[in-house]
């Protein structure tokens, strides 16, 4: 199918369909050629459901790009929702917008972001879900790869670390280059709450979800500051009592707070497009900050063994992952954090994960 980057407007407006484009404007005499550095940055979003709208919507109106490729198996909702953004260039930056259900309008891509899987049936197993939406992935992640082998691939699809495991394995990309939307989300919904806590502004909240998207996540309460303070610190030294149950009930809220969105509209969306969107701009702006997301964990803070996906304290730029935060965590944290690789790992040995082609 052909790509579908050309509207029904084109600058083909003259007599006989004819491009005047190129005579609107007069030319500079003598003019240099655009510089050799010069980037031309562009974005792929996999799949344009209510997630990739949002991711897509979300990074259009911060003007991080030149061009944006949509890509979905849909082709009338992909021209639709190309047509619907289009439609908006007067109110917005500058952008090139493509869209094909073929994956060669993704070539060139410096970022390709994965949001397309499956839906879960009535009285399917989670297992099975995950086992279909590895079979979708291996539709999709090598045609990305062949299309752009520079790229960084963004996994957002859940379940992401397991998912982002899968897309490593298919894509062969080094490690630094696969990265997963993990818990960047949740790490802002924390900051939320506990902002909300304290009526202060959830920018000046220093606090990390770690581990598992889901259940079995982590918070990292020792290291949570608030303009610089150590929240639990403070606490203590004006001997203010908390007692444990309450910052328990805070992390569930947090791990809840997804299923109460879901619950009355249906699905997560604009949250999700503002963090991928904030993950985009480090990584294309090499901003060089840190963000909790999804990355291969084996020789970090004692996970060893299995090859897993879990979201660290992790700083991104221009190549991907550039490290890992050394944040201290207690006894407790630490544990809790290999209980929930573990987790990921034995979710990973039920699935036919192992015996993956990679590219």
């Amino acid at each position: 199918m052909t790509s579908m980057e050309k509207s029904s407007s084109a600058s083909s407006l003259g007599p006989l369909g004819l491009d005047i484009a190129q005579s609107f404007f007069k030319p500079i005499q003598q003019a240099a050629p655009p510089s050799p550095t010069k980037r031309h940055t562009k974005i792929s979003v996999i799949g344009v459901g209510n997630v990739g709208m949002a991711i897509a919507q979300t990074i259009l109106t911060q003007g991080l790009i030149d061009e944006l490729a949509l890509v979905d198996v849909n082709p009338d909702k992909l021209r639709g929702e190309m047509l619907d953004l289009q439609h908006a260039a007067a109110f917005l930056p500058r952008t090139k917008i493509l869209a094909s259900v073929d994956y060669s309008v993704t070539a060139g891509s410096d970022l390709c972001i994965v949001t397309a899987g499956v839906r879960q049936g009535s009285g399917e197993s989670r297992l099975n879900l995950v086992q279909r939406n590895v079979k979708l992935f291996s539709c999709i992640i090598p045609q990305l790869a062949h299309s752009s082998p520079d790229s960084i691939l963004l996994i957002v699809t859940n379940p992401v670390d397991v998912l982002t495991y899968v897309a490593w394995k298919l894509s062969g990309f080094p490690s630094n280059r696969v990265i997963g939307s993990g818990t960047n989300l949740d790490s802002s919904r924390f900051r939320f709450l506990i902002a909300d806590h304290l009526d202060v502004s959830a920018q000046d909240v220093q606090a990390f979800i770690v581990g598992e998207h889901g259940d079995s996540s982590v918070a990292l309460w020792s290291s949570i500051s608030v303009g610089g303070v150590p929240i639990l610190g403070f606490l203590e030294n004006q001997q203010i009592t908390f007692s444990k149950e309450t910052l328990e009930n805070i992390h569930k809220e947090v791990i809840n707070s997804a299923y109460e969105v879901i619950s009355l509209k249906a699905c997560t969306s604009w949250a999700i497009g503002y963090s991928v969107a904030s993950l985009a701009r480090t990584i294309l702006r090499d901003q060089r900050r840190i963000h909790p997301v999804s990355i291969l964990a084996k020789g970090f803070y004692g996970i060893d063994g299995d090859e897993v996906f879990l979201s660290l304290p992790v700083q991104l730029g221009r190549s991907g992952v550039l490290g890992v935060a050394n944040v201290h965590l207690t006894d407790e944290e630490a544990q809790r954090l290999r209980d929930s690789a573990e987790i990921i790992a034995q979710v990973q040995s039920q699935l036919n994960v192992t015996n993956l082609d990679i590219s």
